[in-house]
């Protein structure tokens, strides 16, 4: 199935991809999805359209036969900042011999030559997860108080191709981090003009990751990890366990010898995918667990200490001010002072 777009904007993409696919368009506060569920595919595609000529385009969708997405350039053409949080596609060029795979957390900047075709393909019953960030050269550059010293000679050419007489491609490694802080927009629960400008500043601390990668890997400076991808899948499917399950009584030992994984291996995971040890790792996620309940529940310190899985009290009071810089009883009772301001009632 073929996918022609010679749309001039992304709302006109959206409606040009429903023409084939099918499915409706719903909006809300500016936020568009595109919504399928019948015999082409199932998902969801969404745009958000931000100031300085910066949108958003993520896909979360299987298709049930293989989808060629065919964009002519000519009429719209952005820098693209891709993500594949999950499943591959395919991308390449019209008349290129070459079909490059992207594969699951692999960073990719794309943006084609005037009067050619970009092309994205989807193969059939895959899931695919798929962050976009696009950007309109013009504009953006236009609208941005600070020059555009921070990014390598290569992408300031590709910023400053304002007759976009050049095609580029850059398919990246791996980025781990970067799926942490795309995850972060699907668990945004504001809603109105807050939600908007939480997801906008999400997309620019994304967008800055994408510049940041390719200035390393034009330098030479590769993130290197031992760990193979299964590894790293593995590491972030437990981290997510921890997190739905903060109270247990996790250890190095016990978390390795249910993985499978050598404790040298899940540290080098833990500190590549979050910055932090196993061990800060749990800590934190107990830590922020505890900050909701006591901001959710009538708990007192002592219950909530050990709702989250600490067994000292005292321990978690000290670890709990380091980190947020008040104690829990000191919080619980600027949370009761809140309250009695919001509702007149003591």
């Amino acid at each position: 199935m073929n996918v022609k777009i010679t749309a001039s904007n992304t709302i006109d993409t959206l409606e040009q991809i429903q023409s084939v696919l099918g499915g409706v368009i719903e909006e809300k506060w500016g936020e568009f999805f595109l919504k399928i569920d019948n015999e082409k595919a199932k998902g969801t595609i969404r745009f958000i359209a931000f100031d300085r000529g910066v949108s958003l385009l993520d896909y979360d969708i299987v298709f049930y036969e293989e989808v060629l997405f065919s964009r002519d350039t000519s009429f719209f053409n952005p820098i693209r900042f891709s993500y594949c949080m999950e499943g591959n596609y395919g991308h390449f060029f019209e008349k290129s011999n070459s079909k490059t795979k992207i594969e699951q957390y692999q960073a990719v900047i794309v943006t084609g030559k005037d009067g050619g075709h970009s092309c994205t393909l989807f193969a059939k019953n895959v899931h695919v997860k798929l962050n976009v960030i696009q950007v309109l050269r013009n504009k953006f550059v236009a609208s941005t108080d600070c020059t555009m010293e921070f990014v390598n000679e290569k992408l300031y050419e590709v910023f400053y191709d304002s007759d976009h007489d050049n095609k580029f491609a850059y398919y990246g490694t791996y980025n781990l981090k970067m799926a942490d802080k795309i995850n972060a927009i699907y668990k945004i629960k504001k809603k109105g003009i807050l939600r908007m400008l939480t997801i906008e500043g999400k997309v620019y601390e994304i967008l800055s990751m994408h510049i940041s990668q390719h200035n390393q890997e034009v330098k030479g400076e590769k993130v290197e990890t031992t760990l193979l991808k299964e590894e790293i899948k593995l590491i972030r499917k437990y981290s997510r366990k921890i997190i739905k399950t903060p109270d247990v009584n996790y250890t190095l030992e016990s978390i390795s010898e249910e993985t499978g994984l050598t404790q040298a291996k899940l540290q080098e995971g833990f500190k590549l995918i979050y910055s932090r040890t196993v061990t800060e790792y749990i800590r934190h996620i107990r830590l922020e667990k505890a900050r909701e309940l006591m901001n959710t529940t009538d708990c007192n310190v002592s219950q909530v200490a050990y709702t989250v899985g600490f067994s000292s009290r005292s321990y978690f009071s000290k670890i709990f001010k380091s980190k947020y810089k008040v104690s829990p009883s000191e919080y619980l009772k600027l949370k009761q002072k809140k309250t009695i301001l919001q509702t007149g009632v003591a």
